[in-house]
């Protein structure tokens, strides 16, 4: 039988996660490669007793249809956070509930991008966001990341040179480096955008995961009318309620609101309730606090691994937040190779490849520090120091 995919089928790179989640769920694998927060640092015990208190109380409303905009007092909460924490003027128009961030990715897309249109990212970008663009036909440009966020020597170039539809960019400890832009960076990538057309869209799923507890100033306060920024509770409250938002302005939110009708009419109610419901009844800050320190913890235990195990010629970026860094092998070490002696060795990493769209990435792997419980992390990364 022959079947007769679109054209667009053929443009969405081969995915690494497949074989990924395949290896990560062998027994005896302690696995750097997934992209899952602590499961320990869930609070099973307070979502329950919210799902419990939604059913007693509004149980045949939580289980029916609701508007495609999402549960008006979760909005509210959202843009009360956004005014409290970073000092936006959101408010509860301007957000839009969605099935996690990724869904933010596909419709973004969707609603700017026709084939051949030139879209920006960082290099390396997240990988999830290079599958989800794919679908839609663009032109991938991307610009080199720096200490200090996008080069913006770089980034004035293709912006003046490509006219990108939107770039795409995570400020706060990206996904796959680690990497935080300056203040500097998200001033010089305003001002560089200021007056052209094209959108940032700043994806915000790390903001909150500061080893330090402190915010950092969004893109979106210097450019408030061409700034998306996407959020989401998967890395904070539990991402199998998949309950994320979009912050946008009134004009790219219509037709947002057109797409995401068109695509699932709304998203989980019902979740949406429970998470309301937990977060106006548990104290959301302290609870992040706490994965924070955790966090900032195992990242700093693998930064001392790797400086003791690893051979010389072995970098890595340090993280200010967030759930991932990035590793530079040594010269002439594959990272594939990595992977598959890795898994043989009983220690899963993910190479650094999918993450650079046209090639590269040869020498790199990306570690996850959020899911290994620290006995597993001493002795994943000296399986990881025996394979390189």
């Amino acid at each position: 039988m022959v079947y007769r995919f679109a054209g667009r089928m053929g443009r969405v790179p081969d995915s690494f996660l497949d074989e990924l989640f395949r290896v990560s769920a062998v027994p005896g694998v302690i696995s750097f490669a997934g992209g899952l927060p602590g499961s320990a640092y869930i609070d099973v015990e307070g979502i329950r007793d919210a799902a419990r208190d939604v059913f007693t109380d509004e149980g045949r409303t939580a289980l029916q249809y609701t508007t495609t905009d999402g549960y008006l007092p979760l909005r509210e909460f959202i843009a009360g956070r956004y005014r409290t924490r970073l000092g936006l003027p959101a408010t509860p128009e301007e957000i839009q509930i969605v099935n996690g961030s990724q869904q933010c990715l596909d419709l973004i897309a969707k609603i700017f991008l026709d084939p051949g249109d030139a879209v920006g990212m960082e290099r390396p970008g997240y990988l999830g966001a290079i599958e989800a663009f794919s679908l839609y036909e663009p032109e991938f440009c991307s610009v080199p990341l720096t200490d200090d966020g996008p080069d913006l020597d770089r980034f004035a170039s293709l912006v003046r040179e490509h006219a990108p539809k939107f770039f795409y960019g995570i400020p706060n400890s990206q996904n796959p480096s680690g990497m935080t832009y300056s203040d500097d960076t998200r001033r010089g990538v305003a001002d560089i955008l200021e007056g052209t057309d094209t959108v940032f869209y700043e994806d915000d799923a790390f903001g909150e995961l500061f080893f330090d507890g402190r915010p950092r100033p969004p893109v979106k306060r210097y450019l408030p009318d061409r700034t998306v920024m996407s959020g989401s509770f998967s890395k904070i409250v539990a991402p199998g309620m998949r309950i994320g938002w979009i912050y946008a302005p009134a004009p790219i939110l219509r037709e947002f609101n057109v797409a995401k009708q068109a695509a699932d009419l709304h998203s989980n109610f019902l979740c949406q309730a429970i998470l309301h419901r937990y977060l106006a009844t548990h104290d959301l800050d302290a609870h992040v606090a706490r994965v924070s320190a955790v966090y900032g913890r195992h990242c700093r235990l693998i930064c001392d691994l790797l400086d003791d195990l690893m051979p010389p010629g072995t970098t890595h970026t340090t993280p200010e937040g967030g759930m991932f860094m990035m590793v530079t092998l040594p010269e002439g070490v594959s990272s594939t190779e990595v992977f598959s002696e890795g898994v043989r060795e009983g220690v899963a990493v993910l190479p650094g490849v999918p993450f650079y769209v046209g090639g590269g990435g040869e020498d790199t792997i990306r570690l996850n520090f959020s899911a290994a419980g620290e006995e597993d992390i001493g002795e994943g990364m000296r399986r990881l120091a025996r394979v390189v």
